[in-house]
This record gives C-alpha cells, structure tokens and sequence, in this order.
C-alpha cells in the first residue's frame, strides 16, 4: 500500500480568485476605501480638536480620540500605498546561479 502524497489543489500556479486579491489589485477599490478612511480621520480628529478649541481641558478621552484619528488615517494611507508584496526578493534562474 502506498501512501503518496497528493497533489495539492491550490499553490502557486492556482488562478487568484479571492476578493481579496481582487480588492488589491483593483486601484479605484483601494483609492475610493482608504481615502475614506483618511477623510474619517480628518473628521474624527477636527472632533476632538473643537473640543479643544472650546477651552475645554485636555482629557484623556480627547488624547484616545486623536490618536484613534491617526490610526485611522495611517490606515487608509496603507491601503492606497498597498505596500503587501512590494518589498519580495528576486530570485535568479537556476542556470545563472551555477555559473
């Protein structure tokens, strides 16, 4: 009886047909979600600073909204840049590596 191993059914020469990888190579789709996000940000941010600007004393409700800002707006610049895959080493072919 042998036990081979069987072929696997998704690897590197499988279509990519994930909406994942959909949403990532469709530009308009990371565009129109991450400037969203930065204009969320925006919003949440001005929030908080018109609180401050009211005389209000600094909380550390007010400290938790602005850096919620932040994160949200360096969100949405991380899905437009989409920097996933950007940063892969180069292999050589086989024939130039015994040379």
């Amino acid at each position: 009886m042998s036990t081979a191993p069987e072929a696997p059914t998704g690897g590197a020469d499988a279509p990519l047909s994930k909406p994942s990888q959909m949403f990532k190579n469709c530009w308009s789709c990371r565009l129109l979600s991450g400037g969203g996000l930065v204009l969320s940000g925006a919003y949440v941010f001005s929030a908080a600073r018109r609180v401050m600007r009211q005389g209000a004393p600094t909380s550390a409700g007010t400290v938790a909204q602005i850096t919620f800002a932040a994160c949200l707006a360096a969100w949405g610049i991380v899905i437009i840049a989409d920097p996933v895959g950007k940063a892969q080493k180069e292999t050589k072919p086989a024939e130039k590596q015994h040379q």
